[in-house]
């Protein structure tokens, strides 16, 4: 059964700008979402430790996630998700859903034998066997998951890759993208084009200008923190981000800190994801309004205070940073739920107090 999406269009409505800063709202076949946006990863269909409630109760009020072609295909497999009415369904997430193209994963996890101008023959992290993804293989996978927004099938090569492999990549991620555009998607799924071309400005900007008049929904900056210096990371915002094209919406793939963030708002982008919050939670650090907190410290053993007392979250409201040590350090399954929760509502927050300076400070579109 392949899930159709509400009626209601994919669309961009550009409210204020800030110098290149950008504050906008996605409307989506579920639901409308202010930019910038932070979109919490989730990869296999859950964000890690979180239920969808969770998720959606304020003040995190998660409006977008993500899930991801790659693993998704491989478990629980198509024929599962289809059955219960796509990702939303399988989920039980009734807002809207991105999802990755599965390229970024066939690169960097899977033993992969061939990568060839057709697609990429690879092998199961999970088990071996053997695969093949193509453009438009993964366009069927998303179709199947029925998310609001795809992501274009795209070559990502790592930061310290040469310039030849980049052209090849950038070469390839084209073919791709105009293959992507061309297969059956789900009615309503939006569609958005990946520029590649590290941290070469030059390239960036032609990968952009192939890429721009064919019509996408949206346009993201890929193979950015795969490896590269972050003053180039940073170069590379400053020099293209604001170049996208400026009616649709603007998508860094894979960044970052609260910091890098900020930078990147500045630079132009609308739209981020990564797993930084949600795996930094479990692995024992806490993003504060005063700086991260490293939860295992001696220091927080009698410490009876909140992990920051700016943050409105449950986890800040009921538990103090000693008990939140006790927990992680008797691994206890608890400490990754209360942790996550926190970190990603400060991320949420953090974003979201942006945008209202664009709001207050800046000029109506």
């Amino acid at each position: 059964m392949i899930t159709q999406l509400p009626t209601s269009s994919f669309s961009f409505e550009l409210v204020a700008t800030l110098g290149h800063a950008r504050a906008g709202i996605l409307h989506t076949p579920h639901g409308d979402i202010p930019t910038p946006v932070f979109m919490p990863v989730g990869t296999a269909g859950t964000v890690k430790a979180m239920t969808a409630d969770e998720l959606r109760a304020p003040p995190l009020d998660a409006r977008i996630i993500l899930g991801n072609t790659y693993h998704l295909y491989l478990r629980p497999g198509l024929d599962v998700i289809a059955a219960t009415g796509g990702l939303h369904g399988f989920a039980a997430w009734d807002r809207a859903l991105l999802t990755d193209s599965g390229g970024y994963q066939v690169f960097s996890l899977a033993a992969f034998g061939e990568i060839d101008d057709d697609g990429v023959t690879f092998r199961s992290h999970l088990d071996g066997s053997k695969h093949r993804l193509t453009p438009e293989i993964s366009i069927e996978i998303q179709r199947v998951l029925a998310s609001d927004i795809a992501m274009c099938f795209d070559q990502c090569p790592p930061g310290d890759a040469d310039a030849q492999t980049h052209e090849l990549a950038v070469r390839r991620t084209t073919a791709w993208a105009k293959r992507c555009l061309a297969a059956p998607r789900a009615p309503g799924q939006a569609l958005f084009g990946i520029v590649q071309g590290g941290t070469d400005t030059a390239r960036r900007l032609a990968h952009l200008a192939e890429l721009a008049p064919l019509g996408f929904d949206g346009h993201a900056l890929g193979g950015l923190a795969v490896g590269e210096s972050l003053a180039d990371t940073y170069r590379i915002l400053d020099e293209v981000a604001h170049q996208l094209p400026a009616d649709k919406p603007r998508y860094l793939m894979g960044v970052g800190t609260p910091a890098d963030l900020e930078h990147a708002i500045a630079a132009g982008i609308d739209m981020f994801d990564c797993v930084m919050p949600t795996r930094n939670a479990r692995n024992g650090y806490l993003f504060t309004s005063q700086g991260r907190v490293n939860i295992p410290n001696a220091a927080n053993r009698m410490d009876t205070g909140p992990i920051d007392p700016e943050c409105p979250c449950t986890t800040c409201r009921t538990h103090s940073r000693a008990y939140l040590r006790h927990l992680y350090m008797a691994k206890e399954i608890l400490y990754a739920r209360l942790a996550t929760l926190h970190n990603l509502t400060f991320y949420a927050r953090h974003v979201r107090r942006i945008r209202d300076r664009i709001l207050r400070e800046g000029r109506p579109a």
